[in-house]
Order: structure tokens, then sequence, then C-alpha cells
């Protein structure tokens, strides 16, 4: 396995005192003035010439391994050789409620939205284009026609970017042809391949991206498409053997595609048409109602990212059979929708159910639920139809959030630091936050609280010491004026009841026309509300399991929850230095619930007895 070995071991002025150095412990240069000689000036060359090899050899076998390589171009490379192919850039999506109105007769029985009819938005100031990829049809209703997709929904998905066509003619065979689209800011989610005839030729054949093939034979038509060393993408077609036929000599292949702008199209709310509609020769408004903002624009799939799902991706080989198999495979397909996915089967499931595998989708930001169906859909079938194991089914589980509650308690020294003890403290704040977007926030994500406090510790010399009370919570709606029991579940054990500390505890809410909060009895593990006076109010409203997990509430009947309508559950995990979430459980961090606090500490202070 390659090590990437920092430049600075093999710093100039290292190599050359070493070279030194070597030569001092020789009895002939024992007392030779290394400094003063013209010796100094052939160690240099030395030291030179070792440093620069030194360093090229090692950048060179960094980059031979997916591992290390630091070049975007060497990693793509690996994937390629793994099979994974990189997302490019993918085009921000709305969804739009479109019709037109004729009132004159006779009426057409059904209009067509043709593809590319374009749609204006603006964000930021900046004017944006978005435009359908496909043909709609609307069907007469008393004049008004609502267009609709194939699944009889009436929101019409339309995507961020200008139409690029790129024209090849394909040569002879022993040509060896390369086909390269040469725009780096393609989505090549939207790409569409037309082989015809000829030059002349009206008639064509569509040719489909491999991945997407379900079985393939000398006559099968697809295309491959990767991004080449200078970030554009080649255009690959099948070897006329194991992957499809290829265009013959004197083809004419019509490449058409969004060149788009990425993340930069999310957001927009706003969207007028950019022409009528013409139906037999008469041109009518397009009303446009948003359904959806426009959302999912990103950017090229991550060096990081192509490093974490290639190997995965390589291990599924286009299957599905264990639970890392549908991760890969939902990435690859599904990555500009989804942050991360996990799987489990359901014999691990609580309660158990056997026959099927469960996927959970962290989805991006500003993903609506009609995208989000969508997805699901696909993943049944596209994927778990066609190449998952047979008999067992897919089953969705939404993501649930655990939140962290961390108090943070430190010494500071005010003589090492010109900040005031405030000014630290929300410095502080500040690295929990940015360590929550790193560390967690993602599936299988593990809070361990010695790797934040020693970033506390390095975040300035003046923080001498620090410590952290960790607590974790849930959150539930429950129903106002209704006696109910409630299930909160936590993704690890509770601290066992003592006689002194409550582990159990919550927000506030109105029971009894009083503002009350729930906590487990000292010493057993019985719930009781109280108000803030820490008067009981009922003496018994459930229990708390530890080993389990889980807080059962019984009857629960408030009249409000204080700051809207979700209560949150507190409790204190068995293990505070590590906190490992199962399944689709996702960790982060509440800021409003943590707390920082100072202490002031001169540690040079002496104090005489």
């Amino acid at each position: 396995m390659a090590t990437t070995i920092k430049s600075a071991d093999l710093d100039f002025d290292t190599i050359k005192n070493r070279i030194k150095d070597h030569l001092k412990s020789k009895s002939e240069f024992s007392d030779y003035n290394f400094e003063a000689a013209g010796l100094s000036n052939l160690l240099d060359v030395l030291a030179y010439n070792t440093h620069l090899n030194g360093l090229t050899a090692n950048f060179a076998l960094n980059e031979s391994f997916i591992n290390t390589a630091q070049l975007r171009s060497s990693v793509v490379s690996h994937a390629e050789a793994l099979g994974y192919v990189p997302r490019s850039l993918t085009a921000a999506q709305a969804k739009l409620k479109l019709s037109i109105i004729i009132a004159t007769s006779p009426r057409p029985s059904v209009v067509t939205l043709p593809k590319h009819t374009q749609f204006t938005s603006t964000i930021d100031g900046v004017s944006y284009t978005f435009r359908t990829l496909e043909n709609y049809t609307a069907a007469d209703n008393s004049g008004v026609y609502e267009f609709k997709t194939k699944d009889g929904s009436d929101l019409i998905p339309v995507s961020e970017g200008t139409l690029e066509t790129k024209t090849f003619f394909v040569g002879e065979e022993n040509d060896e042809q390369v086909y390269v689209l040469t725009n780096q800011s393609m989505d090549t989610e939207t790409l569409t391949v037309k082989v015809f005839d000829n030059v002349s030729s009206n008639s064509f054949e569509t040719y489909t991206n491999l991945r997407d093939a379900i079985e393939i034979t000398t006559t099968s038509k697809h295309y491959q498409i990767k991004e080449v060393p200078n970030g554009s993408f080649e255009l690959l077609f099948g070897d006329g053997r194991t992957t499809g036929t290829k265009p013959s000599a004197g083809n004419k292949i019509v490449a058409e595609y969004l060149s788009t702008s990425a993340a930069r199209g999310n957001g927009g709310t706003v969207f007028a048409p950019v022409s009528q509609l013409s139906v037999a020769g008469s041109n009518y408004d397009i009303a446009v109602t948003t359904g959806n903002e426009s959302a999912g624009g990103a950017g090229k799939e991550s060096i990081a990212s192509i490093r974490r799902n290639a190997p995965i991706g390589f291990a599924s080989q286009q299957r599905l059979v264990t639970a890392e198999d549908y991760k890969a495979q939902i990435l690859a397909r599904y990555g500009n929708f989804v942050n991360d996915v996990v799987a489990w089967g359901g014999h691990d499931n609580v309660p158990p159910k056997y026959g099927c595998v469960y996927v959970s989708l962290n989805y991006k930001d500003n993903i609506s639920d009609e995208s989000k169906i969508e997805v699901e859909n696909a993943i049944q079938t596209t994927l778990s139809e066609n190449i998952s194991v047979m008999s067992i089914d897919t089953l969705f589980a939404d993501s649930i959030t655990t939140f962290l509650e961390l108090n943070t308690f430190f010494n500071l020294d005010p003589d090492l630091t010109s900040k005031t003890p405030l000014a630290v403290e929300n410095d502080i704040d500040t690295l929990i936050t940015s360590f929550a977007t790193t560390h967690l926030k993602s599936f299988s994500k593990v809070f361990r609280r010695s790797n934040l406090l020693t970033e506390i510790d390095d975040l300035d010399e003046a923080i001498l010491n620090s410590r952290m009370e960790v607590k974790l919570q849930q959150r539930f709606t429950p129903s106002p004026g209704q006696s109910l029991s409630y299930d909160i579940n936590f993704p690890v054990t509770i601290a066992q009841p003592d006689d002194e500390n409550r582990r159990v505890t919550s927000g506030r809410f109105t029971f009894n026309n009083v503002i009350c909060t729930i906590r487990n009895k000292l010493s057993g593990t019985k719930l009781e509300i109280v108000d803030i006076d820490q008067n009981i109010q009922q003496d018994n409203v459930g229990s708390y399991d530890p080993v389990k997990g889980t807080v059962n509430l019984v009857g629960f009947n408030p009249t409000s929850v204080e700051g809207g309508t979700v209560l949150k559950i507190t409790v204190v995990p068995t293990n505070q230095s590590t906190v490992r979430p199962l399944r689709n459980y996702v960790l982060d961090v509440d800021l409003d619930n943590s707390t920082t606090s100072s202490q002031i500490d001169f540690q040079e202070t002496r104090v005489n007895l």
C-alpha cells in the first residue's frame, strides 16, 4: 500500500545535513569545515538532486493508488479500472404545473408540449434557462389543458441548462476514431445519442447508456461515457461482441446534452415561459405554477467521494446481494439526490421482517417530497426488480436524526490570549458546528468525544483543558388534547437510574394549565410529569428501558408544546465517550440545547498558604 510522504521529509536542508553528518562520521573528514569549503557546493548539488528525485518518485508512487492519488485524473482513472463512472455536473431540476386555455371551437382533443420548451427563472439576480427533456401531453377539459407526465402527475420536470449538440462522422474501422465531448460543464445524465445511417438520413437508432442495460447481446445498442484527464468526456461504443454493436463507417452520430450551471441553478421559485405554445397555427400563453423549486444541481463528484464509492461499486459487480451492493448502486445512480445510503437485512431489523431488505436514504437539501418518491420508485423498478435477488423485497425506512446535546466546560488562561472568554466560547461553538458537518450528519458516523475535545484543546493555547457532558435527544410530535401512547427509540442504551441524577428529561409543554416537563424518578425507570417548581402533576406517565434504549409514554395528554409542536426527549447515554448509531440513525448537534462555559485559570498564579 502506498504511503503519502510529507515533502518536509525530503527537505533540501535536511538531506544536505544528513549527507554532511555522514561525511563527518568518517575519520578523514572529522575536523573538516564544510561551510567554508568548496565541497559545500557539491553537497548542494547532491542534496538538490536527491530532493527532486525523491519528490518525483513519491508523487508518482502516490498517484499509482486510488487511496493516495491527489490528481483528479488519477483518481478517475483508478475508478474506471474498477468499473466505476464518477458523476458529472448535475443540472438543477424544478417541477412545474403547466396548462393552457383554448376557448375557441373546434378544439383539439390532445395538445402536446414539445421537448425543450424553455422557461426562465432569476436566482440571485442571474437569469437561468430551464427546459423540458421530453414531450408532454394534455387532454381537453372544457377548454383547459393541463399537461401531465406518463405516470399521470401534473408536476412537469424542467432542467436547467443550455442545449448543446455535437456531431461525429464515423470513419473506417481501422481509423481508431475517438469521440470527445469537450464541454466540461455537461450533465451526462441528460445525454442522448442518435446514430443516423448517413449524413443525409432522417432515420436513426437511439443508443442507451450501458449502465442501464439489463441484457446485452451482439445487436444491443449502448454507449459508455467517461471523464478523460483534461475534464472533458469521451463517448465509447461496443466492440460488436461483449458490449453490443457499434456504429458503422459512414454513420452520423449526434450527441445532445445540457451544459449546466450546476448548483447555481438551485433555488429558483418563479418561472416564466420563454415563448407561447403554438397549437394549430395559433399561439397560447402557458400558465405556470411552481410545484417544487429548483434543486439537485451539483458539481462533479468529489475526489473523496470517488475514493469511497469506487471500491464498493466494484465489489457490487452490478448486482444486489449484500447491503453494501445497495449502497454502491444507489449512490452511483442517484448520487445527485442523496448524500448517503444505508441498507440492512430484514433479519437485523427491529422487529425482524424476513424476505426483505431495508434501505434508508439521506437526501440532499431542498429535495422535494415528489422527487424523493420518484427516486424510491426508480430504485424499486430500475434496480430491485432487475438486479436484486429474487423474492427479496426492498422496503424504505426514513432516516432518523438523533441530536447531541453537548455541555462543554474549559479552563482559560487570559494571559495567553487577547480574546475575551465570550469570544473563545463563540469560537468553540463554531468549531462544534464545523465538527458536526464534517464528522456527523451521515449514516454510520460515530461520535467520539475525545476527538472533539482534542480539537477544542488545540483551538487556542489559552485553553488549558476541557471536558464535556454528552446527552442524546429525540423529537416527536404529540397530539394535543388526546391521551395517547408514544414510543421514542434511541440508537444506544440509556444510563441506568441512580439516586442523584435524572436520566430522562424533556422540553416544556402545557399540562393541567401549567408549564411542565417529564423526568424519570430517582432510582427508578418510571416517568413523571412535574411543573417548573418540581411539583408532581402526574405520578406515572410511562417508563424507560435502559437496555433497549426506549422511552415509552402512556396516556400522555399535553395541551400544547412550548415553542411549536415538537417535543424534545433528552436522555443520558450509557457511554458518553462513544455514540455509535445503528441502521438508519444519523447524528447531529442541537446547538440551541448545547452550552459552552469557561472558567478563568491563571496557571502561573502562586498561592502562599
